[in-house]
Order: C-alpha cells, then sequence, then structure tokens
C-alpha cells in the first residue's frame, strides 16, 4: 500500500512533525512496508485461534492493610524527635496538591 505525499503530510501534521521533503519521502517507503506486513497479518486465518486477554497467568495480589501497634516508648520519642508536629501527629510535606 503506497501512501500518497498528501496522507504523509497529514500523518506529519496530525503528529505535530515538521519533515523535509526526503524525510517525507523516506517515511512514505518505510510507512508503506509496515502497513503492506499489517495487510499480511491480516490474511491468517485465526477463526481456530481461542481468544485471550492476558496470556502469563499473573494476577495483582493485594495484601490487607493492617494497623501495626508500636511500642508507647518508641511513639513518643518519635513524636519528640519529629522536626514539625501538631499534637500526636507528624506533619509532612504535602504529596497531593488541589487543582
Amino acid at each position: 500500500m503506497q501512501l500518497s505525499p498528501q496522507q504523509i503530510e497529514q500523518i506529519a501534521t496530525l503528529a505535530r512533525l515538521d519533515l523535509s521533503e526526503s524525510e517525507k519521502t523516506m517515511y512514505a517507503k518505510q510507512i508503506s512496508v509496515i502497513l503492506d506486513y499489517i495487510d499480511m497479518l491480516n490474511e491468517v486465518d485465526t477463526t481456530v485461534v481461542e481468544e485471550t486477554c492476558q496470556v502469563t497467568g499473573l494476577e495483582d495480589v493485594f495484601r490487607e492493610d493492617k494497623v501495626a501497634d508500636c511500642d508507647e516508648e518508641v511513639r513518643k520519642n518519635i513524636i519528640t524527635q519529629f522536626p514539625e508536629k501538631q499534637g500526636n501527629l507528624l506533619k509532612v510535606k504535602a504529596v497531593f496538591q488541589a487543582e
């Protein structure tokens, strides 16, 4: 499938690329070869192939979020040494910013 110069210019415009004439010619050939290969793949008979969405069998594993108790002396020591605090809470820089 040979692409026209207009099609290459349209692709370049969509990709926000400023191509020289030699680059347009080069990419026209390269993209045409890729599209020919895809056409070959479209001819492959896949009617007997079972559809798959995921082939590795891997799954996300989540652990339960459990609160762990901390020794009272260790907790007090951490709070007293922390640079910024508010009551018994440790104050840190914001992670998320409101938009």
